[in-house]
């Protein structure tokens, strides 16, 4: 499989270059198995030399300003970032029934669904200033459950981050397969997440003695980092100013960890 979609992954063009301070951002289209995808660099002009890469995975609505607006956060932090795209052509929506259809098409193959999320982790891979011995990848919502899936596949990630993300219970193979640390950020209200399936990831990560953090975030509910959620009009999201401040430190300090220099 990886050299199927290392053959099929070519990087086209690079545009709509800006500059936000010392952030600049690049816009990067990508092709995987016939597909055009959209991306979002980030990275501070100001640093220099090569530093660790992050991917960012957009949540359900796809790649849209919120998921570039983080990973322009995590260029000021020091890290080269790119919010990929997931569903192809940098489609969005604003709809909760479109936003679930399009997720639960790239859901409903996993191989498609991890070789995208593949696809897009070389691209941060081949970037000039990332160190591709250093890679993370982070999500949100859907983005979550994709960042999980990539490190069921054994990708050379140091760190894996999600923020209220939806859990895929990984098998025994699976599970094995990770290889970096591992931080869960959960909304303690989180209608959308059973408990049991908390249970089942966690009972799968022991097993397996996976590297892993699991973080319950009191009187937090589903999106709890996304300033605008309840604009959705959808029951049981809803931001939480808190929640999204902890789980941000938090997801520093396992970068930092992860990113250290080894003895």
């Amino acid at each position: 499989m990886r050299t199927v979609w290392l053959i099929a992954l070519v990087v086209l063009a690079g545009s709509e270059e800006a500059v936000r301070g010392e952030v600049k951002t690049r816009a990067v289209t990508y092709r995987h198995q016939g597909i055009s995808f959209q991306g979002h660099f980030a990275w501070d002009d100001a640093v220099s030399g090569k530093r660790p890469g992050v991917l960012v995975v957009h949540e359900w609505w796809g790649l849209n300003d919120y998921a570039k607006q983080r990973a322009e956060q995590l260029a000021a932090l020091g890290y080269v970032a790119l919010a990929c795209d997931m569903y192809g052509d940098g489609k969005t929506t604003e709809h909760p029934q479109e936003a679930a259809q399009m997720a639960g098409e790239v859901r409903k193959n996993v191989q498609t669904w991890q070789g995208r999320a593949l696809a897009a982790l070389e691209v941060l891979r081949g970037h000039e200033l990332v160190d591709a011995g250093k890679l993370a990848a982070i999500g949100y919502c859907f983005g979550g459950s994709t960042a999980l899936q990539l490190a069921y596949t054994g990708a050379d990630l140091d760190a894996v981050v999600t923020f209220h993300g939806a859990l895929p219970i990984p098998d025994p193979s699976q599970a094995r397969a990770i290889k970096g640390k591992v931080l869960i950020c959960h909304g303690a209200l989180d209608s959308f997440i059973p408990e049991p399936t908390l249970q089942k990831v966690r009972d799968a990560f022991e097993a397996a003695r996976v590297d892993y953090q699991m973080i319950y975030y009191g009187g937090a509910v589903h999106s709890f980092t996304v300033p605008d959620a309840d604009h959705a009009g959808v029951k049981g999201l809803a931001y939480n100013a808190a929640a999204d401040h902890r789980s941000w430190q938090a997801m520093r300090a396992l970068f930092e960890e992860a990113f250290a220099p080894q003895d």
